[in-house]
């Protein structure tokens, strides 16, 4: 089941990214180019990646010049992550472009990507939650509500990958159809963007 492998990829690369625990360290993605196991250890690197950047944007004595350079990485990733989903996306579409749909078939909510990218931010939950469970240096009464949250996130990945293998069963059944929409962000495409745009023209004159 395609849960299990998220799971699975997801523990590792949030395991390995861990052992340095730094930002800017790099990448080195275990699986091959091209197949769907590197593209959910990338896209769970990047999720990890910026977790930590939300962390450190949120510190109320960072110097708001400093902030806004977080702040503007955190976008260039967030655009990063968007685009990876789509490519596993792509790769859904491909493995079931041979699926026909029953006439009584309905279009799911999100796609397989998406919930899939939920899937991810949930293992983060998950990694850094049992943290506070297990913190030596806090209070009992923190980490027993830490350790009741960790349930609840718990039962939240047991309900998620079971709604994920569903979707991608019916998708396979004709029971439900992918149907996929580009992201289409506007506040990165300088044309898009008003202030950008603007900006643009009055540097041309």
């Amino acid at each position: 089941m395609i849960s299990n492998l998220c799971n699975q990829i997801f523990e590792q690369c949030i395991n390995d990214y861990h052992v340095k625990n730094e930002i800017d360290f790099e990448l080195v993605n275990p699986y091959q180019t091209a197949t769907i196991e590197f593209l959910l250890y990338k896209k769970n690197w990047i999720d990890t990646a910026q977790w930590h950047m939300e962390d450190v944007v949120r510190n109320p004595k960072i110097d708001c010049s400093e902030g806004l350079k977080w702040k503007r990485r955190i976008d260039a990733s967030n655009q990063e992550r968007t685009d990876l989903v789509e490519y596993i996306d792509s790769y859904f579409l491909e493995r079931f472009k041979g699926a026909e749909p029953k006439a009584t078939a309905k279009v799911n909510t999100e796609s397989p990507a998406w919930a899939i990218d939920r899937l991810s931010i949930l293992a983060l939950k998950i990694f850094h939650m049992r943290e506070e469970a297990e913190r030596t240096g806090a209070s009992e009464q923190h980490r027993a509500s830490c350790g009741e949250k960790l349930s609840v996130l718990l039962q939240q990945r047991t309900d998620l990958s079971q709604s994920i293998d569903e979707l991608l069963s019916d998708i396979e059944n004709g029971d439900k159809y992918m149907k996929v929409y580009k992201q289409l962000k506007m506040y990165n495409d300088p044309n898009l963007n008003p202030i950008l745009y603007n900006l643009n023209k009055e540097k041309n004159g």
